[in-house]
């Protein structure tokens, strides 16, 4: 039910549901070989190849992977911030500097992240990158994203707009997840692009 431009959080638990349950379902091996195919989509990106500085993640269990595509930026000589997840669900920032760069933190039952292990930046850190790439579960064509619930990237997001940042917002699905449309909150705000394994879509 729609209230104000204002879907009810239950429609996007729903959908939060069947996405996940088909990422669960992933063999292992698909799920690496859509990691290699991400990064070189990705790396086609003009944006990315003219990024000073990219805000970036680690993807987690059967997330599309990242790790490719973050060695091959900082082989680049991109800077590659990482996120740290603070107890407010907000986040901090981090420089990764490779894989030695990560250390494994576990936020009390969730399930154990990969951090950056160096100084922290700053929540506003994020400010400063040209692109942010953002994790989600699914994509719309007016480039409306869904999130896991959490909050925490709405609040990059926010921050970006306060700012009048002007990073461009790309984020990283599985080709099966650019459906035909996400629910939408009154907070959430539309991507630029997103990038599959199988290439890259403009969203308007």
């Amino acid at each position: 039910m729609e209230h104000d431009g204002r879907v009810d959080e239950p429609d996007k638990r729903t959908l939060r549901r069947g996405l996940l349950a088909m990422r669960n379902g992933l063999p292992d091996d698909d799920v690496r070989e859509s990691g290699r195919a991400l990064a070189a989509r990705a790396l086609e990106l003009p944006e990315l190849a003219g990024a000073r500085t990219v805000a970036a993640y680690v993807s987690v269990g059967t997330e599309p992977g990242t790790g490719a595509l973050l060695d091959a930026l900082r082989a680049r000589g991109t800077r590659v911030l990482l996120p740290a997840l603070l107890a407010d669900n907000d986040l901090d920032w981090g420089e990764y500097t490779g894989p030695g760069s990560l250390t494994e933190v576990r936020h009390g039952t969730k399930m154990a992240l990969l951090e950056p292990s160096g100084p922290r930046l700053g929540p506003d850190a994020v400010t400063g990158a040209d692109v942010v790439l953002l994790p989600g579960l699914a994509v719309d064509a007016r480039g409306m994203r869904l999130g896991r619930g959490g909050g925490s990237y709405d609040r990059v997001l926010a921050r970006l707009e306060r700012a009048g940042a002007r990073a461009r917002l790309v984020v990283l699905l599985y080709d099966t997840e650019v459906v035909a449309r996400v629910p939408v909150e009154g907070h959430d705000r539309p991507v630029h692009a997103v990038v599959t394994p199988s290439g890259v879509r403009r969203l308007t």
